[in-house]
């Protein structure tokens, strides 16, 4: 069945049938009768059609929904799409009156209504697991708010930290996603209905009227913009893309921590793998899989958006993609979140102390408090660090003698800080890795999310 063909004498080819028709939109099942829903009775408020009328198809599109949410709604191989499937449905349900349905609609506002009411759900689905993922990092980060590692840049160490420093960092990204997400909704839940094919209909449509029933903001100003618009979608895909790049970031660490050559992290048997050769292999394949399908997110931003660069106003059959594009992305992201979930619930830390050089900061500093240039303690402590490893020693076997050595203005308490767990209690910046800010920085991701 189609709902189109009076001009046509023919049948359409086989080949053609199986290229342009696609199953993937049979997952917009139930938002298409919600939103048929809503347009039936805006026709008969209006009295486009008889009241009596817009009730039966109400009545009958009820049902319908309430097959598609039971998952009795059986799909056909002649639909050839699911707004087919659901006035052939429906008139089946209620007879002829359901030809009455497409009543000052078109395929094109139909379609880029169902997608926005799928984002807006699915959407809502997404910050929430972002917002869980947060507070397991900051549950996470509690248990080790004083367990001192090095932080690193260029992957070389750099100053000490905490390890629950380190795992609020991504705590704070998730929540950063699940606005993100929350800001896009914004802009998803606009209605596009009563556009039509693309320039509107000489039918007196009342467009906020099942914009309000459904729930949203307002009716899309432009009809033309309302059916060929996929900013929203590919904004979607975007917020899936960045959310997966940052899991990605943890994902890499997490597979280096598991190393021998780090040491960081064991990860439990219920989130490792094995080796079909190698016997002693415990691999992170949750990571590792997390960080290739990250890549395929961030394809899919690529194929959004090149998919509509080139499409002149307003609708082109080319859109039919982006259902594709974003179900891929959105279902990545939602298996993934929970996965890394898992992976850390797992996951048993035991990582070695910074070291010394990375206190050389706090030196500096020591130096900067004494009223001297930061560019030139800066080089003191470099010199410092230079004639030790002159004789094969660490910053952790400095004596003041060597501090002296190198200038006068050194004092014996800078001796005290060369131990990495002092260095981190120094830190009195808002932000930083000294446990009483960890703590802080969790309370607040708990305030925020409660």
């Amino acid at each position: 069945m189609t709902l189109w063909g009076g001009r046509f004498e023919g049948s359409m080819s086989q080949a053609t049938w199986d290229f342009t028709t696609d199953v993937s939109d049979r997952r917009l099942l139930v938002v298409d009768i919600i939103g048929s829903i809503a347009h039936v009775e805006m026709l008969g408020e209006t009295g486009i059609i008889p009241s009596e009328e817009a009730v039966v198809l109400g009545e009958g599109l009820n049902q319908i929904l309430g097959e598609a949410h039971s998952g009795e709604f059986e799909h056909i191989d002649s639909d050839e799409d699911i707004h087919t499937a659901v006035e052939r449905r429906l008139g089946e349900v209620v007879g002829d009156v359901a030809g009455k349905l497409h009543t000052g609609r078109s395929r094109n506002d139909q379609i880029a209504l169902d997608i926005r009411l799928y984002l807006s759900r699915t959407g809502r689905a997404q910050v929430e697991r972002l917002q869980g993922f947060a507070l397991s990092m900051a549950d996470l980060a509690e248990g080790h708010a004083e367990t001192v590692i090095p932080s690193y840049t260029h992957l070389q160490q750099a100053q000490p930290t905490t390890l629950g420093h380190h795992l609020l960092a991504y705590a704070w990204m998730a929540i950063r996603s699940a606005k993100r997400f929350e800001d896009a909704l914004k802009r998803i839940e606009v209605s596009p209905l009563g556009a039509g094919a693309a320039s509107g209909s000489s039918l007196p449509l009342d467009r906020e009227m099942p914009s309000q029933a459904l729930g949203f903001a307002t009716a899309m100003p432009n009809s033309l913009d309302a059916v060929a618009a996929r900013d929203f979608v590919a904004e979607y895909v975007f917020c899936c893309a960045q959310a997966m790049t940052e899991l990605s970031r943890l994902a890499e660490e997490i597979i280096l921590w598991a190393s021998r050559e780090f040491g960081w992290a064991r990860l439990s048997d219920g989130v490792s793998t094995g080796s079909s050769a190698l016997p002693h292999k415990r691999n992170p394949d949750i990571a590792e899989l997390v960080r290739g399908r990250a890549a395929t997110v961030a394809g899919d931003l690529s194929a959004i958006l090149a998919l509509q660069k080139g499409l002149p106003l307003a609708y082109n059959r080319d859109l039919q993609e982006d259902k594709r594009i974003v179900f891929h992305a959105d279902d990545t992201l939602a298996s993934a979140v929970p996965a890394m979930t898992e992976l850390l619930a797992g996951i048993e830390f035991n990582p070695p102390l910074p070291g010394s050089e990375t206190v050389s900061l706090d030196l500096a500093e020591a130096l900067v408090g004494r009223g001297i240039p930061f560019r030139e303690a800066h080089g003191l402590v470099g010199q410092l660090i230079a004639k030790l490893e002159e004789t094969g020693r660490g910053l952790d076997t400095a004596a003041l003698d060597d501090l002296i050595a190198v200038d006068s203005r050194f004092e014996v308490d800078d001796l005290a800080l060369l131990e990495p767990a002092q260095s981190v209690a120094r830190r009195v910046t808002s932000g930083s890795g000294n446990p009483e800010s960890v703590l802080t920085q969790i309370a607040e991701i708990r305030s925020q999310l409660d």
